[in-house]
């Protein structure tokens, strides 16, 4: 892989200027590694919730018991509890009356059958009035036992869930859209501090709605990062080293997710896990210190001063001696004059022309599919036949090897065929787990696995493809645009597994059947490979089919004007 790389003849504006300054080298790498702490943070924030809001077993809680050497615990919990079909007590109901003790400690009774209830009269029973006793062989806190999400509030889990995602997607549009206004780096400092602050307060919360409130703004400020980081590498980088380095940034997702395994099997109390995974945003702030402004946003904006002297610092890092000329403030100024946006860009500008139209509304069935089936996979590990950190470790683990696979498959195949490709596969995942029959717990777990890598080359495919796709001008907004959507389907994907009430197999149904969709839309999408980063709305436009109409073209000529 060479550092350097030289102007091409077709490059032209900032591609032509970053070729002098050396387009990939020690000053990318660095940026990379810089970037890498938020990419192994979000995956321990998203997938929190499968030890966070973990749901160990529980019973009614009761008094005491005076056990007789010849009456175990067993049998006095038989006076005391009904036992729910599966032939378990039941973790919801106590018997309103004990009833009356069986002569050993081998007799069965309150199994909770129609006959069994009828033959003991005073056999009624009523909800948990005095709390649950829980296991805690697993986990010594999760917010389920510390507020007892459990039986008639157990809906209040998911609502967790789905309320930090909904966080994440506010946040998605809000960052999207003051990162194009007001820069990355200022709003990379924010999702930064944000996080730290929301995280270290949510690890206090005295109640269920102050954690509900601060986990939900949490999501808010985290979203910076999935929208800032991307960008903000891939703005320092030419079209040849975009694919590698997209890939590479993106194992520390997986690497990630893969330490949560680690993290969450050493700290079992809930409190000090939330602090464990928000602690390392104070290194992170430090770290901004060296994390460069992208030279082609400060062109966009007329900041020419400002992206000369990133860019030199660029070409010194890279060794790259005598460019004073080319990234002279003359040369730099015929640049932004060609790219400065001359009003202010808005999130209807992603829909104003057809080929950008298109390519918006594609995009948003993609990422919708992408992220609820991504999740859906990573959030219900129930019935796998592993325990919880096992499955994560696997989850985690099955990602590394996902990654290899995205980048020689998006290097050789192309970026639409990958796209397409991987959710397709996880459609196929879900479905041969819906067809197997019960018993067949290994195979479940090794599908469920393999899904779960397919779901991840998809969900790593849509970042890289997605930000090839909208100009340096639009980039931000486009990425927040989807990003939102794709949070969408995050938000409602712990929300489908409530659908097992009426259906155990409908929730995997809803999200092969999502990411199925998506695979056809991804097909209609434009390919990228060793396309140029499009600079301006009107490089997205060359590339399509000319307008069609006149008001399409005057459109167009407002928009470059």
């Amino acid at each position: 892989m060479a550092l350097h790389a030289s102007p091409s003849p077709q490059a032209s504006g900032f591609e032509e200027v970053l070729a002098q300054a050396g387009s990939f080298g020690p000053f990318q790498i660095r940026n990379l590694l810089l970037l890498a702490l938020p990419r192994l943070l979000l995956p321990l924030h998203f997938l929190l919730p499968i030890f966070l809001a973990a749901v160990p077993p529980h019973r009614c809680a009761l008094l005491s018991p005076h056990l007789s050497a010849n009456f175990s615990e067993e049998a006095w919990l038989q006076t005391r509890l009904p036992r729910d079909p599966e032939g378990t007590f039941s973790s919801c109901h106590r018997f309103i009356r004990a009833l009356s003790p069986p002569l050993s400690s081998n007799s069965s009774v309150g199994n909770g059958t129609e006959k069994e209830v009828g033959a003991w009269p005073d056999a009624s029973v009523e909800p948990c009035l005095d709390g649950w006793v829980y296991n805690r062989s697993q986990f010594s806190s999760t917010i389920t036992t510390q507020w007892d999400l459990v039986c008639e509030r157990k809906g209040l889990n998911q609502i967790t869930v789905t309320s930090f995602f909904v966080g994440v997607l506010v946040g998605a549009v809000l960052f999207g859209y003051l990162a194009d206004r007001f820069g990355r780096r200022p709003l990379l400092l924010v999702a930064y501090v944000g996080s730290l602050i929301l995280g270290l307060i949510s690890a206090a919360s005295s109640s269920f709605a102050m954690f509900l409130v601060t986990r939900t703004l949490t999501g808010t400020a985290l979203a910076g990062f999935t929208i800032i980081i991307l960008p903000l590498e891939l703005e320092w980088l030419d079209v040849k080293h975009r694919t590698v380095a997209g890939v590479i940034s993106s194992t520390f997702w997986s690497l990630g997710a893969t330490l949560l395994a680690l993290v969450g099997y050493l700290i079992r109390d809930w409190r000090w896990l939330l602090l464990a995974v928000t602690l390392p945003c104070a290194p992170g702030i430090v770290s901004l210190w060296w994390v460069p402004e992208s030279a082609r946003w400060l062109l966009t904006q007329g900041r020419v001063r400002e992206a000369r002297r990133y860019l030199l610092r660029c070409a010194a890092l890279n060794h790259r001696d005598g460019t004073a000329q080319a990234l002279s403030m003359e040369a730099l100024n015929k640049i932004a004059v060609a790219e400065k946006s001359r009003h202010h860009l808005s999130y209807l500008d992603l829909f104003r022309t057809r080929r950008l139209r298109t390519i918006s509304l594609l995009c948003m069935v993609v990422w919708f599919g992408v992220n609820f089936s991504y999740y859906g996979m990573s959030l219900d590990v129930d019935g796998l036949g592993l325990d919880i950190y096992q499955i994560q470790l696997l989850f985690g683990a099955v990602e590394l090897p996902s990654k290899l696979l995205v980048f020689l498959a998006v290097r050789y195949a192309g970026r639409r065929p990958t796209q397409a490709g991987a959710l397709l596969g996880t459609a196929i995942s879900l479905g041969a787990i819906l067809l197997l029959p019960p018993g067949k717990g290994t195979w479940r777990s090794a599908l469920a696995v393999l899904g779960k890598g397919f779901s991840e080359a998809a969900f790593t495919t849509a970042f890289l493809f997605t930000s090839e796709l909208y100009p340096t001008v639009l980039r931000q907004m486009g990425m927040g645009l989807v990003a939102l959507v794709g949070r969408l389907g995050g938000s409602l994907a712990p929300l489908a597994m409530l659908l097992a009430g009426v259906w155990a197999p409908l929730p995997k149904v809803a999200y092969g059947s999502a990411a199925l969709l998506a695979a056809a839309m991804a097909l209609l999408l434009p390919e990228t490979r060793q396309a140029q980063l499009p600079e301006t709305i009107q490089d997205i436009e060359r590339k399509g089919p000319a307008p069609s109409s006149q008001e399409e073209v005057v459109q167009l000529k407002l928009l470059q004007d």
